[in-house]
């Protein structure tokens, strides 16, 4: 092979790199950072780019859709001294290539970071309640938060969301036995307000039975006593009615005696008659 041929192919390998480093076709949805001997020279566009091969030098390639950041998971203390983990997702975007390339050393570490601080700091001002039950007020507290660092490093941040917020497992046994805690307290007073309540109504039921009772045996007095007095003012001095009603009602009385079961022996008095008198003088000075 002839040196003139040689030289002819290094010259068409020489061009043919040269405009390999010349030309940059460039996808939708990145930008590229060119430098020239060092320093930032210009930015490249989607599409059909021309570079000065030699001297300019792609030094970055930046994708400008949205960016999915995933914040690791963290232990966060909280107001009330309470242990709970939180890890939340970020959405970014570059609006700006040059500061995020030459603002900060490696702008997603550093918003995934930004992130995990002030999610510590929100939270830490928060009771583990309202930590818990605050989500939407934890995003929007942490987006407002981020915003102005990321738009320093040419970034804008679309949405923080919260992927997940729960007490530590330590945390969580000590919330359930609180919980039992508080149930088996809730029972034990439920069940002494219902011994209270029986107590008060026996109590009540007692009460109203002794007055009952007591106002039968007052009516039932004076019904004796009116009975006495009408059988006294009808008979009057006479013994006979008298004698007649005991009688009768002496007759009766033997006869259930006599009835029962386990009547054996029945014992009469021996002058029945003079009983009877006795009986009728006694209740006669009584009226």
């Amino acid at each position: 092979m002839s040196e003139g041929l040689l030289v002819v192919i290094a010259v068409l390998i020489f061009v043919g790199v040269t405009l390999a480093k010349g030309v940059r076709i460039l996808p939708q949805g990145e930008e590229w950072i060119v430098e020239r001997l060092g320093k930032y020279h210009g930015t490249l566009k989607p599409g059909l780019n021309l570079i000065i091969p030699y001297l300019d030098n792609v030094a970055y390639k930046l994708v400008t859709k949205d960016i999915i950041l995933d914040v690791q998971e963290q232990e966060v203390i909280t107001r009330d001294n309470a242990v709970i983990l939180t890890n939340a997702i970020a959405f970014v975007k570059v609006t700006d290539p040059v500061k995020a390339v030459y603002g900060v050393t490696d702008f997603s570490e550093a918003i995934r970071n930004l992130i995990m601080t002030t999610l510590r700091s929100i939270v830490g001002e928060m009771e583990l309640d309202e930590a818990l039950s605050s989500r939407d007020k934890i995003k929007a507290r942490l987006r407002e938060s981020i915003a102005d660092e990321a738009v320093d490093w040419g970034l804008t941040v679309k949405s923080v969301e919260i992927q997940d917020i729960k007490p530590s497992e330590s945390m969580q046994r000590a919330m359930e036995m609180q919980a039992a805690a508080e149930r088996e307290r809730k029972a034990v007073v439920t069940r002494a307000e219902g011994a209270k309540q029986s107590a008060i109504l026996e109590a009540e039921a007692r009460l109203e039975s002794a007055k009952r009772d007591a106002n039968a045996q007052v009516m039932l007095a004076e019904a004796s006593a009116e009975a006495i007095r009408r059988v006294a003012a009808a008979v009057g001095n006479e013994a006979g009615p008298m004698m007649y009603l005991l009688g009768e009602k002496y007759i009766a009385s033997i006869e259930r005696m006599g009835a029962a079961d386990n009547a054996k022996l029945v014992v009469l008095p021996a002058d029945l008659h003079e009983t009877v008198r006795g009986l009728m003088g006694r209740i006669g000075k009584t009226v």
